[in-house]
C-alpha cells in the first residue's frame, strides 16, 4: 500500500465517472486541494483531503510520499497514432503550404503510399528504435497509455510484421506504458489493387485469420471513407473480429459523411475516429450507444480543414474524446496535450470535457473502462505534473509539465 499526501490539487474526475463522461459541467472534474490518494499495485483503495487519511492506512502504508507542489490528473490516453513507420514526409508539408491539394501531392508520389516504401525499406530493428523513441518522447509529456496502429506496409507479410513489431513495444514497455496494439491494413488501398474487396479478401482477413488467435491484437481499425473502404469492408472486418473477441474502431465521416458513425454504433465499434462531417443522426446515434466519439484536431489544424462539432457532440450526450492522430503526413505532432489544450478554446468545450477527453474517455476508446477517473476501485494509473494548479497545465501551452512518477 502507498500513500500520495498533500498534493496541491487531484483532478478525481469522479462526476464525469458518474456520468459515464457525457453531459459534463465544469464541476464535474470533482478537484480536490491538498489531496491524498491511498493505492496498492492493482486500485486505487481511497481518496481525499490529506487531512482524513484513515489512521489503519498511514499505518499500513508500505510508502508515503510527500507531493506538495505537484498536481495528479488521471493517466493520459492518446486513443490513436499511427507512430510506426518509416521515412519523411516533410516536403509535402511545404507542398501543402504553397498551394498543393492532395490529389497533387499522391501525384507527386506523396502520401500513405509514400509512406509504406519508407516503411517498408526500414529493417525491424531500425523501426522498433525509431518507435522507441517516439513513445518515451510521448510519455515525457505525461501520456502513460498508447495505442499504436499498423497500416503503413500495406501487404500480407509487411502488415504481419507490423502487428508483431508494435507487439514487441508493447512487450518492452510494460507495464508502466500501456501499449495497445491495433490491426489496421485497411488503412489504404494499394496501387497493385483496384478495389478494396480483393484487397479485403486476399490481404486483411486471411491475415486476421492467420494471426487473430495468438493473443497480440487488441482492437482493429478500418478508414472507411470514400475513395478508402466502403461499408461492406466494414462489416467485414467487424465479422472476422468478433470471431476473435477482438473489439473494432473505426475511421469515419472525415471527408464526407458517409453515416459511418452510425455504422461504428451499429457495430458495437470502441470508438469512431475523425467525424469532421458528422451530421445530427450520427451525433444522435452516438449519443445512445457506448461507441466514443473520438476527434482529431491536429489534423484539421495540421492540414488546414475545417474542425470537427466537437461541441455538438458533447453537448448531444456523445462520450467525447481527443486524440493525436500522430503520424507521418496528416499530423506530425505527438503532443496530446498540447493538441487538447489549443483545440478546447476552438471547440468551445468546457475543461470538463477537455479533461475526459484525454483520460476517461480516452481510456473507453480503447477498451480499458477500468481507468481514466481517481476513484476507488479504479488501477492506480496517474500523470504527474510539477506545477501548483490544473489550469498551469493547460495555460502553458507546449511546455511540459510533466514528471515521471518513478522520479518523485
Amino acid at each position: 500500500m502507498y500513500i500520495y499526501k498533500n498534493i496541491n490539487e487531484l483532478l478525481t474526475l469522479k462526476e464525469a465517472f458518474k456520468k459515464d463522461g457525457r453531459n459534463l459541467l465544469p464541476e464535474d472534474s470533482s478537484i480536490i486541494k491538498n489531496a491524498a490518494i491511498v493505492f496498492n499495485d492493482n486500485e486505487i483503495i481511497w481518496v481525499g483531503e490529506s487531512s482524513n487519511i484513515p489512521v489503519e492506512y498511514q499505518d499500513k502504508a508500505k510508502s508515503t510520499k510527500d507531493l506538495s507542489g505537484y498536481v495528479i490528473t488521471p493517466e493520459l490516453v492518446d486513443s490513436h497514432t499511427h507512430l510506426i513507420f518509416g521515412g519523411n514526409r516533410a516536403d509535402e508539408y511545404q507542398m501543402r503550404l504553397n498551394g498543393a491539394d492532395y490529389q497533387a501531392i499522391a501525384e507527386a508520389g506523396g502520401g500513405i503510399v509514400a509512406t509504406s516504401v519508407g516503411t517498408n525499406e526500414t529493417s525491424d530493428e531500425e523501426l522498433l528504435n525509431l518507435c522507441r523513441e517516439r513513445v518515451n518522447r510521448i510519455a515525457s509529456y505525461g501520456i502513460g497509455t498508447i495505442e499504436v496502429k499498423s497500416g503503413y506496409s500495406l501487404s500480407y507479410e509487411g502488415e504481419k510484421r507490423m502487428t508483431k513489431l508494435i507487439a514487441k513495444l508493447k512487450e518492452e514497455f510494460a507495464p508502466e506504458i500501456q501499449i495497445i496494439n491495433t490491426f489496421m491494413p485497411a488503412h489504404a488501398l494499394p496501387k497493385s489493387y483496384n478495389n478494396t474487396e480483393k484487397y479485403m479478401d486476399e490481404i486483411v482477413i486471411p491475415l486476421l485469420e492467420e494471426i487473430g488467435n495468438d493473443g497480440i491484437i487488441d482492437c482493429v481499425d478500418i478508414f472507411h471513407e470514400k475513395g478508402y473502404f466502403n461499408a461492406d469492408d466494414v462489416k467485414k472486418l467487424a465479422q472476422t473480429a468478433k470471431k476473435f473477441n477482438i473489439p473494432m474502431k473505426t475511421h469515419a465521416d472525415e471527408f464526407n459523411d458517409n453515416k459511418g458513425a452510425i455504422l461504428a454504433c451499429e457495430l458495437e465499434a470502441l470508438s469512431t475516429d475523425h467525424l469532421l462531417c458528422t451530421t445530427e443522426d450520427g451525433i444522435k446515434k452516438l449519443a445512445e450507444s457506448k461507441t466514443v466519439a473520438t476527434v482529431l484536431p491536429g489534423t484539421g489544424i495540421f492540414l488546414g480543414k475545417p474542425k470537427a462539432d466537437a461541441k455538438a457532440l458533447a453537448d448531444g450526450g456523445c462520450k467525447l474524446s481527443i486524440a493525436s492522430d500522430y503520424n507521418p503526413g496528416s499530423c506530425h505532432c505527438d503532443n496530446l496535450l498540447l493538441l487538447a489544450s489549443i483545440a478546447a478554446p476552438l471547440y468551445g468545450i468546457n475543461m470538463t470535457q477537455m479533461w475526459s477527453g484525454i483520460t476517461l474517455n480516452a481510456a473507453a476508446a480503447v477498451g480499458k473502462y477500468d481507468q481514466g477517473a481517481i476513484v476507488e476501485k479504479l488501477k492506480p494509473r496517474f500523470s504527474v505534473f510539477k506545477t501548483k494548479t490544473i489550469s498551469e497545465i493547460t495555460y502553458n501551452w507546449g511546455r511540459n509539465l510533466a514528471v515521471n512518477r518513478n522520479s518523485i
